[in-house]
């Protein structure tokens, strides 16, 4: 059996808190009553009221400030509290609701109407509280799949490179007197093995969730230092064309991450386009669009490839998931997702008109600020 709602009445007029009593307790609720806001935050505390009834104007504290204390208080911030005024004008109803009221009625009380006005803020705080649990619930369904898809990719992917290891250590064990063989699976071995050590580097990057540390750099500098170390570090003879570079605007960031973000986005570019694809065919475009005001700075990564696989496109960002065959793959955009996150930026990918994706890179911290005026 559901217990029946506790409803705290707060008037300093002890005819007025017997005539709600009444009502309420004959309508089957539990009462709690109080005759100054002092009272009322103790019974409050004692209570876990469901539902305020709270007058407006009583000596030393009035309604309005217990209210705002309310809200204000772990555990009260979304308490229903229903004000009784004698003052119906807009000004003192608008003063009502802004100090944090649920609603309110007038005097003379109308207890009919006052009981459906309790009724309406008890659905509303269930319904509430409904939601906030299934959002709990969801989140906690969304962890336990994410976990279980990285658990799974994980075991997935290391396997198959352990099965290259073995396979070749095999290989080796029987090709002593062949040394070009024995190069070549040492090779191959050595390769395995820094995909596992890279997946680790994967992981142990989307696992912290430690602030990184911000300067002020040029931002034309940290796009070219990002292209810089795409090519360096991914190995590819890729030409990326900047579009509306932007000399003179500064951004607060933090330049390992922000690289780190931008080399895997370019590299999902280039990997975009089919493996017998020629350089000169791999067209990848970074595209600058300061920011207007106080909005965001965006950076468009654009490819000509072969767009967005309508399999994987609502999961492009977990996980594991990729276009790609080879393994060792499908970390590149969680990663670079987190790492914008740390940023407070975001990462949207869309389809480009006429073929290949868009990766729209989003970095609030942009601050357009002009050489002359840097400060010493």
């Amino acid at each position: 059996m559901n217990k029946p709602p506790t409803i705290l009445v707060v008037d300093d007029q002890p005819v007025n808190v017997r005539i709600l009593q009444r009502k309420l307790e004959k309508e089957g609720m539990c009462v709690v009553t109080a005759s100054s806001g002092v009272e009322a935050l103790e019974r409050i505390a004692e209570s876990k009221p469901s539902l305020v009834l709270l007058d407006v104007m009583m000596p030393v504290m009035d309604g309005m400030e217990v209210c705002r204390r309310l809200r204000e208080m772990p555990g009260t911030e979304d308490l229903p509290v229903i004000f009784i005024t004698a003052k119906d004008s807009r000004e003192n109803k608008l003063a009502g609701l802004n100090a944090g009221g649920s609603d309110y009625i007038t005097k003379p009380i109308d207890l009919d109407e006052t009981m459906a006005r309790v009724n309406t803020q008890l659905r509303i705080r269930e319904n509430h509280r409904r939601n906030l649990d299934l959002q709990n619930r969801l989140a906690d369904a969304r962890q336990s799949a994410a976990v279980g898809a990285i658990t799974q990719g994980i075991a997935h992917n290391l396997n198959n490179l352990l099965g290259v290891v073995v396979g070749y250590v095999d290989l080796l064990r029987t090709a002593s007197d062949n040394p070009a063989l024995v190069r070549r699976s040492s090779e191959l071995i050595d390769k395995a093995v820094k995909r596992m050590v890279k997946i680790v580097q994967q992981l142990s990057t989307i696992a912290t969730d430690e602030k990184p540390h911000f300067v002020r750099v040029s931002l034309d500098e940290a796009v070219e230092g990002a292209i810089r170390r795409f090519i360096g570090d991914y190995k590819v003879p890729a030409q990326v064309r900047v579009i509306n570079p932007a000399p003179g605007m500064y951004l607060e960031t933090n330049i390992e991450t922000f690289e780190e973000v931008l080399g895997r986005l370019l590299i999902n570019a280039w990997e975009s386009y089919p493996d017998n694809a020629s350089s000169a065919d791999r067209s990848i475009e970074l595209e600058v669009i300061p920011a207007q005001g106080e909005g965001s700075l965006e950076l468009l990564v654009q490819d000509r490839g072969q767009g967005l696989d309508p399999e994987i496109e609502d999961h492009a960002f977990e996980p594991f998931i990729s276009g790609k065959t080879a393994v060792g793959r499908g970390m590149g955009l969680t990663v670079a997702r987190h790492g914008i996150r740390m940023l407070g930026g975001e990462i949207r990918l869309e389809r480009r008109r006429g073929g290949g994706t868009i990766a729209r890179v989003s970095h609030p911290e942009a601050q357009p600020v002009r050489l002359g005026s840097l400060p010493e």
